[in-house]
Parts: structure tokens; C-alpha cells; sequence
């Protein structure tokens, strides 16, 4: 097949994103360039998040691995695991537990893929600001779009996504608390 009889799918609203200065990389490490400093000063719907604590927020993956892929990070710009202090480890992980609770809640998922990319050379696409991945599995969800089309069919709007999750993370951890 020639390159121009490939089907395209259209994502025109990635262009905000290509030409934005979120995507000039020496910016990450200035927190003022850095789009996990800057979404929790965002309204939560704009900037996809999904719940605050005192010292993380969980916020949906702008260009997601898997339908409802969150990711935990400290409000503070931080670039290491272990530059964490003890209030922000802890927190990390109950929001890590909690998210998982809310996207079988909401999804049905099966499994989750947890991980932190720690430095550019381990694939990190912003090094400079931790972020743990909270990725959502199915079994069966490999199928043959992202092989053959090199295509990651997402079912629902980020937005959708994200008012679920939002909804549905007090209820949750409310009765976490009630069975803690």
C-alpha cells in the first residue's frame, strides 16, 4: 500500500497541543512550562482532573496508553521517587489504591498497569515532574487496531471520562474510610 492510500484518522485537536509551549521540552523543567504544574491551577474539567489532595492530584491522560488512564502526581515539581517527602509517598499511594477502585467502579477493569518512567533514558515524557501511570486492562483489550492500524480506539470523550471518575472518587473513599 502507498503512503497515500493509508486511511487517516483525524485528531485535529492535537495541533493545540503540538504548537503549544507544552511541548517545547526544556520547558518541563521550569515549573512554569511544566502541564502538570500548571493543570492544577486549571478548572478540573479543562485541565482533566479528577480529584485533589493535599499534597497529589489524579488527572486523566490527555493522550491515553487505554481508555481512563489516570496519573498520580505531587503538586510539588519533583523529579525523583525519592525527593518525595513522607506526607506526599503516602498520599501517592492511597490515590493510587483509590484510583484503581474508581476505574473498576466506573470501567470494569480487570488489571491495571501501575509504573513511573524515572529519567528521559527510561521514557519519561516529562522527566522533570513525577507522575505515577494508573492504566486500565481488559482482557482481550489487545485487539487488532493498535497491530494492524497502529490506532488506539478510545470509546469515550476524555471529558465523560473524566465527570465519572470525578463523581464517583468521594463515594469511594468514603467507603474506604468506613472500612479502614
Amino acid at each position: 500500500m502507498e503512503p497515500d492510500e493509508l486511511d487517516r484518522l483525524w485528531t485535529p485537536h492535537r495541533m493545540a497541543y503540538i504548537n503549544s509551549d507544552d511541548r517545547r521540552d526544556e520547558d518541563f523543567d521550569r515549573p512554569s512550562g511544566c502541564p502538570f504544574c500548571r493543570a492544577p491551577g486549571r478548572d478540573d474539567a479543562d485541565g482533566l482532573v479528577v480529584a485533589r489532595g493535599k499534597t497529589v492530584f489524579a488527572v486523566l491522560n490527555l493522550y491515553p496508553y487505554n481508555p481512563g488512564h489516570l496519573m498520580i502526581c505531587p503538586y510539588r515539581h519533583v523529579a525523583d521517587y525519592t525527593d518525595l517527602d513522607e506526607a506526599e509517598t503516602v498520599e501517592l499511594a492511597r490515590f493510587t489504591q483509590t484510583a484503581m477502585r474508581v476505574v473498576r467502579r466506573v470501567s470494569g477493569a480487570h488489571g491495571f498497569n501501575l509504573g513511573m518512567n524515572q529519567g528521559s533514558v527510561a521514557g519519561a515524557g516529562i522527566a522533570a515532574h513525577l507522575h505515577q501511570h494508573v492504566v486500565p486492562r481488559w482482557g482481550g483489550d489487545t485487539n487488532f487496531m493498535p497491530v494492524v492500524a497502529r490506532t488506539k480506539v478510545l470509546p469515550q470523550l476524555l471529558g465523560d471520562t473524566r465527570r465519572l471518575f470525578a463523581e464517583t472518587w468521594p463515594q469511594v473513599e468514603a467507603e474506604t474510610a468506613a472500612t479502614s
